[in-house]
């Protein structure tokens, strides 16, 4: 029951802060953007017992939800677990490959390779979605060559439970993967 309330109380929250800034008119300015303050609280609420790397990835993830009204993501033990053993399984060669194979998909999953040890949950999240520029919503498109599927994965509607893990390889870079519960990335439906 808990998630519940803490999905109404981040929804109440997130249109009260936001009120104040709705527009009257078509000449009056367009809604306040979500407060990172709040995204981040609620973030920590829906990571039970989780810290670092998770709480990163969650709010990274949550953030980028707030900015289309979706409800947020709740971290899933499950899905950081199956993350957990897919990233080390890439470890020895850090290679940027899903964990299904092709067209066999049972979980959404983003994946992320980064050369170098520093690079951070929130770069991932970033670059996935930064795919936003390539995606058309009136024509529920990508830009022809571009990729845009980590990005409406991210806000995919339907999509409640998210798990990730990252892992520095053997050669020192950097591989991640998220994975989300229900899977999104429907042919022919719109992300939100």
């Amino acid at each position: 029951m808990r998630p519940y309330w803490l999905l109404f109380l981040f929804l109440f929250l997130f249109l009260f802060a936001t009120t104040s800034t709705l527009p009257t008119s078509q000449s009056s300015p367009p809604m306040k953007k979500p407060d990172n303050a709040t995204i981040y609280r609620v973030s920590k609420q829906l990571c039970w017992g989780c810290g670092g790397e998770s709480l990163q990835f969650l709010f990274a993830h949550n953030m980028v939800r707030a900015y289309k009204w979706e409800l947020p993501l709740t971290w899933d033990s499950q899905l950081e677990n199956y993350a957990r053993w897919w990233a080390g399984q890439r470890k020895a060669d850090c290679k940027a490959q899903h964990s299904f194979p092709e067209y066999g998909f049972k979980l959404g999953e983003n994946i992320y390779w980064g050369s170098g040890s520093t690079w951070t949950p929130a770069d991932a999240v970033n670059a996935w979605a930064g795919e936003e520029k390539y995606y058309a919503y009136s024509t529920n498109s990508c830009q022809a060559g571009k990729i845009c599927g980590h990005y409406t994965q991210i806000v995919w509607k339907n999509t409640r439970r998210i798990g990730c893990a990252r892992v520095v390889c053997d050669s020192g870079d950097v591989f991640m993967t998220c994975n989300y519960d229900p899977v999104g990335n429907y042919v022919g439906e719109r992300p939100y």
